[in-house]
């Protein structure tokens, strides 16, 4: 079935990132019906045909509408991607599970550790990778990565993204895509705290090496392979979130480092800060897994634990001498 026949994508979720996404499946010749909870934002997007306030400048392509109604976005559609931040991904899967029809396939976009709430199985993958909404909604050249076990869903959803500016890659691990995607959110908070506070090039680059380390060796010890994290959805999308400030866990960083309270950089941010949620869910599953990740644990004491950043770093720079492989 090519793409001009195919049926409806349901995209869950109006956020930056949701409607980008939108956008691009519709730009590839798709039929989208765009959710959220806020029936006041669908009309205001409906009207517009875009939406200002999270992806301002981008027209919405003929083929994508807005549904209020749940149902209404799920029937017929064969494709169903959630893209809502990761703390209400759980809520959404389960208010979702019921109204799921044979023959639904569901992907998710959110960066976080939720899954196996749907009660049968299906296709599923996720979706994850360098990606900016904002450089995804203007056409700007992007690559991402799609994990499924089900190679054959990745591969169709990569050919329904894939467009002239936009490539889709795929892959066999979604547990090695979910960790990228949650613990590099972690670290890039990291990195903006540690560049706001003035330490420099080298320090940023050590936080994002020993990062990629942290990465690897969480997603090995729960079943991951190594190499997902040297692609897009580790060492790709790392880098990224830690040196551009687009990035608002990167934003949020550097807004602690003024002195701003978590509380205080949260809300002059006003979008979801992924990263803040996810050092505390980094920190349990590690915990779970017996694996050590010093960094990570140094910024769950920042968040958290009201640990001075000059500290946690003179802390992890007294940690004993050992072979860099460890």
């Amino acid at each position: 079935m090519g793409p001009e026949t195919a049926a409806p994508v349901a995209v869950l979720g109006a956020g930056s990132w949701g409607t980008a996404l939108a956008v691009q499946f519709a730009r590839g010749g798709r039929s989208v019906r765009l959710w959220g909870r806020d029936n006041a934002q669908l009309t205001a997007l409906a009207a517009a045909r875009c939406n200002e306030r999270y992806l301002p400048g981008v027209a919405f392509p003929e083929s994508l509408e807005m549904r209020a109604d749940l149902a209404a976005a799920l029937a017929g559609a064969r494709d169903v991607l959630v893209v809502v931040p990761s703390h209400a991904l759980r809520a959404l899967l389960t208010l979702l599970a019921p109204h799921l029809g044979p023959g639904q396939q569901i992907a998710w976009a959110t960066k976080g550790f939720e899954a196996d709430v749907l009660g049968a199985e299906r296709p599923v993958a996720v979706l994850s990778g360098p990606t900016f909404a904002r450089e995804v909604g203007l056409g700007l050249p992007t690559l991402m990565t799609i994990a499924s076990q089900d190679l054959d869903y990745a591969h169709q959803l990569a050919q329904d993204l894939t467009s002239a500016n936009f490539r889709a890659y795929t892959s066999g691990d979604i547990i090695g895509v979910e960790i990228g995607g949650a613990v590099k959110n972690a670290l890039a908070v990291g990195a903006g705290l540690c560049d706001g506070l003035g330490f420099g090039a080298n320090t940023r680059i050590a936080l994002i090496t020993r990062g990629l380390r942290e990465m690897t060796r969480l997603g090995v010890a729960l079943g991951a392979r190594a190499e997902t994290f040297m692609g897009l959805a580790g060492l790709g999308d790392l880098v990224l979130t830690c040196t551009d400030d687009q990035s608002r866990n990167r934003r949020f960083g550097l807004l602690l480092a003024t002195g701003l309270t978590p509380a205080q950089a949260l809300q002059r941010i006003g979008q979801a800060v992924e990263g803040y949620a996810a050092a505390r869910a980094i920190r349990a599953v590690a915990a779970r897994a017996g694996v050590e990740m010093p960094l990570c644990e140094m910024g769950y004491r920042v968040l958290f634990e009201g640990l001075p950043a000059r500290e946690a770093v003179r802390s992890l720079m007294s940690r004993p001498i050992r072979a860099e492989a460890e």
